[in-house]
């Protein structure tokens, strides 16, 4: 059925855009805050602004209709993700941006922005891990092993975030895993969808 296929697409599609999307802009991302990347630098972090918490929409998305503790964590740990990590893009990205375009010379401030922008992020990547964690455990559990390569992915991904942005290499490629590890995951429910009436 047409309908179906397109629908499947869809929701797939839906799942691993944020990942995707974040491994794309990565590529935009100055690897370095100098006066000669500040613009760029505050700029890409304008429009991560709305693509990073997608990140943690993605797992709730994964996990929609499913029930239990888990389901509940992998919520409330993505959310925290999606909350202090949009603090780090708007303290290290867009303030210390325009604050180190402000004041070529030096500035001190945006050493401050990036310095509280970075803790914020620690809670943030370890809001993501958990929430993927949670959500592969659930998953797994449902799907059995036709889960275990989105999930391998997922967290995968989720790890090399803890101490990895979305700089190319190492960080675009770990965005890239997790958009695959949550299109594989909602490419399977969406098959098993018609069967189980999921």
């Amino acid at each position: 059925d047409r309908g179906l296929v397109v629908k499947r697409a869809q929701s797939t599609l839906a799942a691993a855009g944020p990942g995707l999307a974040l491994s794309v802009l990565g590529a935009f991302h100055p690897a370095q805050l100098t006066p000669g990347t500040a613009a760029a630098w505050w700029q890409v972090h304008v429009v991560l602004l709305p693509v990073f918490p997608l990140l943690g929409v993605a797992l709730v998305f994964l996990l929609r209709g499913e029930r239990g503790p888990l389901v509940w964590l992998a919520g409330v740990a993505a959310y925290c993700y999606a909350v202090f990590y949009t603090g780090l893009d708007t303290l290290a990205g867009i303030g210390a941006g325009l604050a180190v375009a402000a004041q070529p010379a030096g500035s001190p401030v945006a050493l401050q922005l990036i310095g509280v922008g970075d803790q914020l992020a620690l809670v943030g990547v370890a809001g993501f891990l958990v929430a993927a964690l949670a959500t592969a455990v659930v998953l797994v559990r449902r799907d059995r092993l036709a889960a275990v390569p989105g999930s391998v992915l997922l967290v995968g991904a989720a790890l090399v975030f803890l101490h990895s942005h979305i700089y190319w290499p190492v960080g675009g490629l770990a965005m890239l895993a997790a958009g695959i590890g949550c299109g594989l995951l909602e490419w399977r429910r969406a098959i098993a969808a018609p069967r189980t009436g999921r």
